[in-house]
């Protein structure tokens, strides 16, 4: 019997939920009142070739690690993949965790209408990601190191001053320094963890120029950044991460998918709304706000200096001193990402002065 017969009185599956794993793959195969009529506990060599004989089915996944290597593939031999956000697919698992309970769950999340689906992202955009991430993961070292170093000479009685650029003069003069009492061991191990710190600044400098070729080259990027506080590494991370901002319906669906919204609380006539969700990628909501505290940075320079200032920038500096740097800066990544949308949306570019024209509301 070959992959696509059904035996007598069993319906053909229109749905195959996959929760996906390193080794073990578990699939439920549904009918189309999402009944399961198969279940399989598959090998990872014998789940590439399970589908490849079956009619077409609506595969549904977790948006998950190798997630989107393997809508691609699925995709490829016809199948509809449908890829769902995990933490709104957490709810619909019902009894105790395990791979059969995770898979019907996946089918009974298929059937929200309310859950939207996340788009499977191409190799490039993967590929961006994972420079971002190796970029992170410098960093990460960078910092490290210097705390490492700072740490040790203290012990020492060696204090430098604040400051990343501070630290490798500062480091130099107290290995030179024969009256300190460092020893000579350690003094070599800390030299070489100065070219460890001095390697990954290079391995930065190097991803940051890729990612200055890459917003270069793609028009999208240049799009995005048209806006102030916006610069290749953000713009980058948006176009890998997100995608195409259009497909949200509003700039504060895109606002919330990253996080910047106010988290509410309400009931009744009572509407209480407190800090930013702080949902969706970490990183990028990162990237946004430092960026707009950047641009907050830079609009105060510019009104020192008397300079003329757009009506963002007037906005965010009257915001600032109203409520605080920090908050005015997620306020602006919030209206900076609001405003990227409507750009994409209609295909204009950005314009810092823009103003909304509001219909009047006329009296009765």
């Amino acid at each position: 019997m070959n992959a696509t017969t059904v035996r007598p009185g069993r319906e053909l599956a229109a749905t195959v939920a996959i929760d996906l794993a390193k080794e073990v793959f578990e699939l439920a195969f549904a009918d189309g009142n999402g009944r399961i009529i198969e279940r399989k506990r598959l090998g990872r060599g014998p789940f590439q070739r399970c589908l490849i004989n079956r009619p077409p089915l609506r595969v549904v996944m977790e948006a998950c690690g190798s997630a989107h290597y393997w809508a691609r593939r699925l995709a490829r031999l016809g199948h509809s993949v449908v890829l769902l956000p995990a933490h709104h697919v957490r709810p619909y698992v019902r009894g105790n965790k395990s791979d059969r309970t995770d898979a019907a769950g996946l089918l009974e999340a298929a059937r929200c209408q309310d859950i939207h689906p996340v788009p499977a992202k191409s190799p490039e955009q993967q590929g961006i990601q994972a420079l971002h991430r190796i970029r992170e993961h410098y960093k990460a070292q960078r910092t490290a190191g210097i705390n490492l170093v700072r740490g040790l000479l203290r012990e020492f009685g060696v204090v430098m001053p604040a400051g990343a650029g501070n630290l490798r003069p500062a480091t130099l003069a107290a290995l030179e320094d024969g009256d300190n009492e460092l020893p000579m061991e350690l003094r070599h191990a800390l030299a070489g963890l100065l070219e460890n710190i001095a390697t990954c600044e290079a391995a930065m400098d190097d991803l940051e120029k890729r990612f200055t070729a890459m917003a270069r080259n793609d028009p999208r990027c240049q799009r995005l950044m048209a806006a102030c506080g916006v610069g290749p590494l953000t713009a980058t991370a948006l176009c890998a991460g997100v995608g195409e901002l259009s497909r949200f319906p509003s700039g504060r669906h895109l606002a919330s998918h990253l996080g910047l919204t106010p988290r509410e609380h309400s009931s009744g006539h009572i509407r209480r709304r407190g800090r930013i969700t702080k949902r969706g990628d970490v990183y990028l909501r990162t990237l946004l706000i430092h960026g707009a505290r950047a641009a907050i940075n830079a609009a105060q320079a510019a009104r020192k200096r008397d300079r003329c200032l757009d009506r963002t920038q007037q906005w965010a500096l009257e915001l600032a001193d109203r409520i605080g740097h920090n908050k005015a800066a997620v306020a602006l990544a919030s209206k900076t990402l609001r405003r990227l949308w409507a750009a994409e949306r209609h295909g204009a570019r950005f314009d810092p002065n823009h103003r909304s024209l509001r219909p009047s509301v006329q009296a009765a």
